[in-house]
């Protein structure tokens, strides 16, 4: 048997070959002296104390889930005479036993009968003997020290490669929700822009051929925004709650939001009341986002009807409305929507602490208006900046 057999053999399959292989050859060394001493005639005390031996080198079988129970059997066989397996049972005892003090309060008292001082004369020869039993277990100790110390750098070392894998999913988890924030907040703005600009341009052209290619400008544009949302859809689905952070208005401008709505044929009136807010970044981007996003849902849902966007800094507060009437004109924008920008609004919104309702009017419009807290501590304004800017 080659030593890569023995280090792939199971620990019982070997406690079984080195209690079977030791009982085998103390039994023929028994069994040839003797052979030898047959003709002199051997006492039946003699008989009893080989049977001893080979017992104790057979409960080696059980050393590794009863070290202290064969370690104590053997010390026992040994009071008559020393017994070959009790080293064995010492070495087990310090390997398997895990409580240090524990293993030297056995393996001492063990070590003393071991040396037997009742049939020594000299000091010296006892101490001899008693380290035959002591050694063992010492070299026990050191083999159990070292597979811990090789298991805690395993386990260090397994631990290192998860966070490193945990890393670097979170890094993809935030560059698909900072992809999906992009797509969702400026390309499908940008595309309903221009999908309601050729719907716009058609109902003013009275050539047919032109017409006909601003419906189908018009038709792509609209098959691009239902893909687009399919694809921000997939990419919120594999990251949820990504905390990645977009690049996103760091000051309250909404005049060039409104321009473009207004040359996209949607009549927008803005009004700001007081000053530029002393507000986080985190604030202003989440009011422009509610303001974006609100715009977009009306070229999307609410064709020909007027839109009021309301900003008000008052009492530390940052109140952002956005109302519009009922639609008046053809719903050319066949796309129900999966309900994702208001839900990501009122996440954004409650990172700042804030509140924001959105529902019908009385007169058939839609409502949008969220109350912002002005001042922001910049711990949570980071916070918020890397949760919200997902959304």
């Amino acid at each position: 048997m080659t030593s890569r057999s023995l280090t792939r053999m199971s620990p019982e399959a070997f406690d079984r070959l080195l209690a079977i292989g030791l009982t085998v050859l103390l039994g023929v060394a028994l069994g040839v002296a003797g052979w030898n001493d047959r003709h002199e005639g051997i006492a039946a005390t003699e008989y009893l104390k080989g049977v001893a031996q080979l017992v104790a080198c057979l409960s080696l079988w059980f050393r590794r889930r009863h070290a202290v129970s064969v370690a104590v059997f053997c010390t026992l066989l040994s009071i008559p005479e020393q017994v070959v397996a009790l080293p064995f049972a010492t070495y087990a005892v310090a390997l398997f036993v895990e409580d240090r003090r524990r293993v030297f309060a056995i393996v001492v008292p063990i070590s003393i009968v071991w040396a037997r001082p009742w049939d020594f004369t000299t000091t010296g020869d006892m101490i001899a003997t008693a380290l035959l039993a002591l050694a063992p277990a010492l070299y026990g100790l050191y083999t159990a020290s070292r597979r811990r110390l090789i298991a805690a750098l395993a386990e260090r070392a397994e631990r290192a490669e998860r966070e490193q894998e945990l890393r670097a999913e979170q890094a993809r988890s935030e560059e698909r929700a900072r992809l999906a924030g992009e797509m969702h907040d400026v390309v499908t703005h940008r595309v309903s822009l221009m999908v309601l600009q050729a719907g716009a341009l058609r109902t003013r052209t009275s050539d047919g051929e032109t017409r006909e290619g601003l419906e189908d400008l018009r038709l792509v544009g609209c098959q691009a925004l239902e893909e687009l949302r399919n694809l921000v859809t997939i990419l919120r689905t594999e990251d949820r709650f990504g905390s990645a952070r977009t690049a996103e208005p760091t000051e309250l401008d909404l005049s060039r939001l409104v321009a473009e709505s207004r040359a996209a044929g949607v009549a927008v009136d803005l009004d700001v009341e007081g000053g530029p807010p002393l507000a986080s970044p985190v604030v202003v981007r989440t009011a422009y986002r509610i303001v974006q996003e609100s715009l977009t849902n009306v070229h999307k849902h609410a064709p020909g009807a007027q839109v009021d966007v309301r900003v008000r800094h008052a009492d530390g507060w940052l109140r952002v409305t956005v109302v519009n009437t009922a639609p008046t004109g053809p719903y050319e924008i066949s796309f129900a929507g999966e309900g994702t920008g208001l839900t990501g609004l009122r996440q954004r919104v409650e990172m700042v602490d804030g509140a924001l309702r959105a529902g019908p009017t009385g007169d058939g419009g839609f409502e949008v208006a969220a109350d912002l807290p002005l001042g922001l501590p910049a711990g949570e304004a980071a916070s918020g900046a890397a949760s919200a800017g997902a959304k």
